[in-house]
């Protein structure tokens, strides 16, 4: 089990990087783009919106199910909104 967990994390910490790696975060981009308010809600909700979906196809593509899937996903769309996820 211990071996099994060990190559899923590895594994999320390679894909989650490929994916930050893209761009900048959400919060970054509402940050440069000085939205602030409504607006900023706004933007950063379309954002983790539109990055849940492309975090959940990489998940699919990568062929991940169950509960790597859910962590993945997780972690992916973490990364891709930034420090105010979940704000």
């Amino acid at each position: 089990m211990f071996k099994s967990s060990l190559t899923v994390c590895s594994m999320l910490m390679v894909l989650s990087t490929q994916v930050f790696a893209q761009g900048a975060t959400c919060t970054a981009a509402a940050a440069e783009k000085k939205l602030a308010g409504a607006a900023k809600t706004s933007f950063l909700t379309k954002c983790e919106r539109d990055a849940t979906t492309a975090c959940e196809t990489t998940a699919t593509e990568r062929k991940l199910y169950g509960a790597a899937k859910t962590s993945f996903t997780r972690k992916c769309v973490k990364d891709a909104v930034g420090e105010a996820a979940g704000s």
